[in-house]
């Protein structure tokens, strides 16, 4: 009994002594101060990347989309603050695509579809107009389609299916940044 003690309190001992070597090697990503005291300069950075409109033709879906991504991604990256001078631009190229993904055989229309994005990222240093970063992501949501007389509930789930992806895009696009600006990589 006394044996069996002994080892559960040795383990306990070791976790902690593992937890507590490896406690000094990790920081938050979006930390206010660094390990210096010095305040965090990754918020400074994602807040000094331009992101100019996405190329598209207007009045059209994808320019929608591109609206979406664009706010959904400068809000991620600024916040409400605004009024640092740029450093990098991020330029931003994207495609998308639906399929279906089941049909009602009765009327065969679409029951269930999905809707894509397949983004493309350039980050580009303003004052050398070099390319420092460049990366993919995509998208890829799946909506209900309501019955055929219900044409509203249609468009609606399809721009909410837009809305998403796009949503989805600028959280992937935004981790990619933060990972290059607080590792150099």
């Amino acid at each position: 009994m006394l044996s069996a003690r002994i080892r559960i309190a040795a383990r306990l001992v070791a976790v902690a002594a593992l937890a507590a070597l490896t406690a000094g090697c990790f920081q938050p990503m979006y930390a206010e101060r660094t390990l210096d005291g010095q305040s965090s300069a990754l918020r400074e950075k994602l807040m000094a990347v331009e992101v100019p409109p996405v190329d598209k033709p207007n009045a059209s879906r994808e320019a929608r989309v591109g609206v979406e991504v664009r706010n959904a991604l400068a809000f991620k990256l600024y916040g409400t603050a605004t009024g640092v001078a740029p450093t990098h631009r991020l330029v931003l190229r994207f495609t998308t695509s639906r399929s279906s993904l089941m049909i009602d055989q009765a009327t065969a229309l679409p029951t269930s579809e999905n809707y894509g994005i397949d983004a493309q990222f350039n980050l580009v240093e303003i004052a050398s107009n070099k390319s420092v970063m460049t990366g993919t992501t995509f998208s890829r949501v799946s909506y209900d389609m309501p019955g055929s007389y219900q044409r509203f509930a249609r468009a609606r789930a399809f721009r909410d299916a837009e809305d998403r992806a796009a949503q989805e895009i600028a959280d992937n696009i935004q981790t990619r940044l933060a990972s290059f600006f607080s590792t150099g990589t």
